[in-house]
């Protein structure tokens, strides 16, 4: 009897503590690509080891998210919980099959559970359908900046280095008359100069001959007056005796005779090739310079009286060579500067040939409308009731109440306007929202008119209309003017081109309008207008 009330009490007490995992679910019906949250649970002892599936699918469903194990401490027990994030990317039913915990080494498996994907419904009627749109080019983080830096860098290195070459090729030694101040300085550095060459050394002695011969008769052709250059040996000898004795020359026969050896010798070396010994060239250069200078101690003495005359002349040389280096210095500088020109104008010419004449003006000369195209844009809401729309820079709020008949103004209960630019500029926005003090019938095709005179009295000119149906993207219904203007600038006397689009919105009694202007032909303001009117939502009224 003991025994079997023992076998009983094990049993019990084994159906007590059997092991389960409980299985639960947040949702059994779901949208595709939506997730469903599968929670298994279990309750084991301290000392159990408790193994969780770790798979990449249950059955058809995917397993997207395996979530950290949570555990809760119940008095001697744990209480063990794993989440998974599953989904399925195709309509239909499926089950989540039992999946396999591993408690102790034994599999104990979940229940089964029955899930239902749903399609998403897609109503084409009230959803507009939308073209796909072009690859949108990403621009660096960096921009273009550098690109323009580098070409400022590259041009001014080019004109460093022609302003180099210019101011070189001015200062390279040019062949030039040294101007001496008398004939005897003349000579006697001539004489130096003769000897640093060094020529009949070298063996060039018929060469040297011939220069130390040349110095004696330029500087007696130009102290005495002969021409010695002309002359032979003996006509020179002939014309120094002559001129010793009508300018009562203090010269010696031995001075003559001297100067006539010289000559003589030279002759001989130039025309019949004879090559005196090193000694005799010494002495004859010798000769040649005493002749010079006895002949320089000859003429009389003329005391120079005029001093100032001559001071004045040094001065107007000096002058005349700041003069000079200060043209040089300004033919350097526009040189420079019309070769860089040159070379930019070239340039631009180029890429206005290849690439053509917008994308030069776009890139280089500067677009207003395509800056703001590639600038930060801001979505926000604007008047009451609210105007939301994606915009180049922020609206300010602007004053019209001025503008508008007085009768008008006394149905209205609140108005407010923001805008960007003017009339008159390349570019206009304005956004209007109106709520009037009494439910009112809002015809648009006549506030489209009404709002379009208004523009008329303001400049506008051969305004040409067109009107269509209008729906933003939440389908609220709306009226699109669109067309042609003439924008005529008094002060200026200049009429401008331009494209609109007018956007108006009547909901319980209230009015919402958007206006975009541009140039006719301005592609980049033309992508603005598009961008806007296509972020275009509203904020429908409530009626007080």
């Amino acid at each position: 009897m003991k025994i079997k009330l023992y076998i009983l009490f094990f049993l019990i007490s084994t159906s007590l503590f059997a092991q389960k995992v409980t299985t639960a679910i947040d949702v059994t019906k779901n949208k595709i690509g939506a997730e469903f949250k599968l929670t298994l649970k279990t309750d084991v002892d301290t000392l159990s080891k408790v193994k969780f599936p770790e798979a990449k699918n249950f059955g058809a469903l995917e397993v997207i998210q395996s979530y950290k194990m949570d555990t809760v401490k119940n008095g001697g027990r744990y209480q063990l919980i794993k989440k998974y994030g599953l989904t399925q990317f195709d309509s239909g039913q499926y089950v989540i099959p039992r999946i396999p915990v591993v408690i102790n080494g034994k599999p104990i498996f979940s229940d089964s559970i029955k899930v239902e994907v749903n399609a998403v419904k897609v109503d084409t009627l009230k959803q507009k359908m939308y073209d796909i749109k072009d690859i949108a080019l990403v621009e660096s983080p960096l921009g273009n900046w550098w690109i323009y830096l580098l070409i400022l860098l590259a041009i001014a290195v080019l004109g460093f280095f022609i302003y180099k070459y210019i101011k070189k090729r001015q200062s390279e030694p040019k062949v030039e008359e040294v101007v001496y101040k008398s004939p005897i300085e003349k000579a006697t550095t001539l004489l130096q100069q003769l000897e640093k060459k060094e020529l009949w050394q070298k063996g060039e002695i018929k060469h040297y001959y011939s220069e130390l011969t040349d110095i004696a008769r330029n500087y007696i052709e130009e102290e005495i007056h002969i021409p010695a250059m002309e002359s032979t040996t003996s006509e020179l000898i002939e014309g120094l005796r002559k001129a010793s004795k009508q300018k009562k020359l203090k010269l010696s026969n031995e001075t003559v005779e001297n100067l006539e050896k010289v000559l003589k010798q030279a002759d001989l070396v130039k025309f019949a090739k004879v090559k005196p010994l090193d000694f005799e060239i010494e002495e004859d250069k010798k000769r040649i310079s005493n002749s010079i200078v006895t002949i320089h101690k000859s003429i009389p003495e003329v005391v120079e009286e005029d001093d100032e005359l001559l001071q004045w002349n040094e001065q107007q040389k000096e002058l005349a060579r700041l003069q000079k280096l200060k043209k040089q210095k300004r033919v350097r500088i526009i040189s420079t500067i019309g070769i860089v020109l040159g070379m930019l104008m070239l340039s631009v010419l180029g890429l206005i040939y290849f690439k053509g004449f917008d994308y030069v003006k776009d890139n280089f000369l500067g677009h207003p409308t395509k800056d703001l195209v590639e600038g930060k844009w801001i979505y926000s809401e604007y008047g009451n009731p609210g105007v939301r729309v994606e915009t180049p820079k922020v609206l300010k709020r602007i004053d019209v109440a001025t503008s508008l008949p007085k009768d008008a103004m006394a149905m209205i209960k609140e108005m407010q306007t923001f805008g960007y630019g003017s009339l008159l500029e390349d570019f206009y926005i304005t956004v209007s929202t109106v709520t009037y003090k009494q439910e009112t019938q809002i015809d648009l095709d006549k506030t489209a008119e009404g709002y379009l005179k208004i523009m008329e009295a303001q400049g506008a000119q051969n305004i040409i209309v067109k009107t269509e149906d209008f729906d933003t993207q939440k389908g609220i219904a709306g009226k699109k003017a669109y067309g042609t203007m003439s924008v005529l600038d008094k002060v200026k006397g200049k009429s401008t081109k331009m494209y609109y689009e007018l956007l108006l919105f009547s909901q319980n009694g209230g009015l919402q309008t958007l206006l975009v202007m541009h140039r006719e032909e301005d592609k980049y303001g033309q992508q603005i207008a598009e961008r806007m009117l296509n972020s275009v939502e509203l904020q429908t009224t409530t009626q007080e």
